[in-house]
């Protein structure tokens, strides 16, 4: 007897309830647990991903194995970070962000963009939480790039700037970790060279434009005097972060928040004084970052 395999339909999104943050960025997802979510719904909620750029899950219940099988099943996972260690040895996905252990981000930056490729975006979720602060703040980088006046659009769409972990990472890498950090893209990490970006990113999904340099890593823009970029950045850190361009979330015990870390920036308010505030962290491989010079197709595009 022969048996013929037909090969499953793709599945098809499910509907998700969203109760949006803003007119285009940002929403909360309703009635949505994440550990027992189907295929059709984790379909909806990577598409509502990239469409609304931040979402907020509330309620879940999540720990280390659950919140690494969600990531899973979303992307693929890369190690916590480039040079800094995982939460525990079974857990080597998750970046613990704790403020006992200067696990501070308060400063606007997109994650790990001093790596070739920058993760697709990340998972959140708090694990302790002080009385009060410790909020986050989302920016739409697509949504700033829209607001700029043509001609400076015209302007950054043709520049690169510079990227640096070492300002951040670098003493950590060599005193901490002694030069060896952690494997990256298949490559062991043992020192962070610069690397270059578009200072404007093609998003590879929607083939939206988007701000792509940050305060956190971004040192210089290429092919200018210092003075005119640093005077290109401040222009563009300040457009990036108007109140019209962000959401802010105040975590509640069972938050989880999903980004797109191609077309966002991010802040953690360091407001708590002594209190501690940890975070769990995980993020999906990315891509090289494409600017609007460089040919390049946008996925699923003819």
């Amino acid at each position: 007897m022969t048996v013929r395999t037909v090969d499953a339909p793709p599945a098809t999104p499910a509907t998700l309830t969203l109760t949006p943050l803003g007119p285009h960025f940002g929403a909360r997802v309703e009635g949505l647990d994440l550990a027992t979510a189907t295929d059709e719904e984790l379909l909806a909620v990577r598409a509502a991903l990239v469409d609304r750029k931040v979402l907020f899950f509330g309620d879940q219940d999540l720990d280390e194995d659950t919140q690494v099988a969600l990531g899973r099943r979303i992307g693929e996972l890369t190690v916590s970070h480039p040079v800094i260690e995982g939460v525990d040895e079974a857990h080597p996905e998750i970046y613990a962000l704790d403020s006992a252990d200067n696990g501070f981000a308060d400063v606007w930056h997109t994650d790990v963009t001093f790596m070739p490729r920058p993760p697709l975006g990340s998972i959140l979720r708090a694990v302790v939480l002080p009385p009060t602060g410790g909020d986050t703040s989302w920016a739409d980088s697509q949504l700033a790039y829209d607001s700029l006046s043509a001609p400076v659009r015209d302007l950054v769409d043709r520049l690169t700037a510079v990227h640096d972990g070492t300002r951040e990472f670098g003493y950590y890498l060599a005193q901490r970790r002694g030069g060896r950090g952690n494997v990256w893209e298949d490559e062991a990490v043992t020192r962070l060279e610069p690397v270059e970006h578009p200072v404007v990113r093609v998003h590879p999904e929607t083939g939206r434009k988007g701000i792509f340099v940050n305060p956190g890593f971004t040192s210089h823009v290429l092919g200018v005097s210092e003075a005119e970029s640093r005077a290109i950045l401040d222009l563009l850190y300040a457009h990036l972060t108007k109140p019209e361009h962000i959401v802010r979330h105040r975590w509640s015990v069972g938050d989880v928040a999903m980004w797109d870390n191609r077309s966002t920036s991010h802040y953690a308010n360091r407001d708590y004084g002594t209190a501690r505030r940890v975070m769990h962290r995980i993020t999906l491989r990315g891509d090289r970052p494409f600017g609007p010079a460089h040919p390049f197709q946008v996925a699923g595009s003819a």
